[in-house]
């Protein structure tokens, strides 16, 4: 049985399961990881694979990737990733999901924490791409300013965030436009510079270069 994006999206068991995990990030004091998060995740890692040359099937088990990456964080932030693999495991096959599916799913949810992630595949290296550069304003909840820890001020003082592929070139570009008056450059890095390694790491799986443009230069 072929299990769509949509039917996932629809499904209100994941529903509740991404809701109340972003409740928990939100308690504990965490940017916004909720649908906003997930469905940029999901819909970047399907276009990634769309530009290079994937076919549709490839492309779909990445926006399901994508969508339910989060879940794991229901439980606990820590080990969420092999938590939410555990979790997707259990929803995709009781859906009936094909079992090569549910593990190209639950690989890529198993492998995009930062700590522990690696490219395995291409939808785990897609999945890594979306995640990791999904750096906004509108994923900061805290309106008071004063007491913005260091997420709050990166994500805030994104103006611009853009994520372009070039495949004549073999390149894929994170162009920021950063207010530097919230977030001097040097508190992006020292936040980001783990996850900018590992969407190098990512974009050579898929044979492309990664490139990182801050305020008009090229860091990476």
């Amino acid at each position: 049985m072929k299990i769509s994006y949509q039917t996932v999206r629809q499904s209100e068991e994941i529903r509740t399961y991404i809701t109340q995990a972003d409740h928990s990030l939100s308690a504990l004091g965490f940017t916004e990881h909720s649908f906003a998060h997930v469905t940029r995740c999901a819909e970047v890692a399907a276009h990634i694979l769309v530009q290079l040359g994937y076919d549709s099937h490839q492309q779909e088990l990445a926006r399901i990737a994508g969508f339910m990456h989060y879940i794991g964080n229901v439980v606990n932030r820590h080990d969420h990733a092999q938590t939410g693999a555990v979790m997707a495991f259990r929803i995709l096959d009781k859906m009936g999901m094909d079992p090569a599916d549910v593990a190209a799913v639950i690989t890529a949810i198993g492998h995009h924490d930062d700590s522990t992630a690696f490219p395995v595949n291409p939808v785990a290296a897609a999945l890594i791409l979306a995640d990791k550069t999904d750096v906004r304003r509108s994923r900061v909840r805290s309106k008071d300013r004063q007491h913005f820890d260091i997420h709050d001020r990166v994500n805030y003082a994104a103006e611009r965030s853009d994520l372009s592929l070039e495949r004549d070139d073999g390149t894929i570009t994170l162009t920021l436009t950063i207010n530097t008056e919230f977030c001097a450059v040097m508190d992006y890095f020292e936040i980001f510079l783990e996850r900018m390694l590992l969407c190098r790491r990512a974009a050579e799986h898929l044979g492309l270069q990664f490139k990182l443009v801050i305020n008009g230069l090229a860091l990476l």
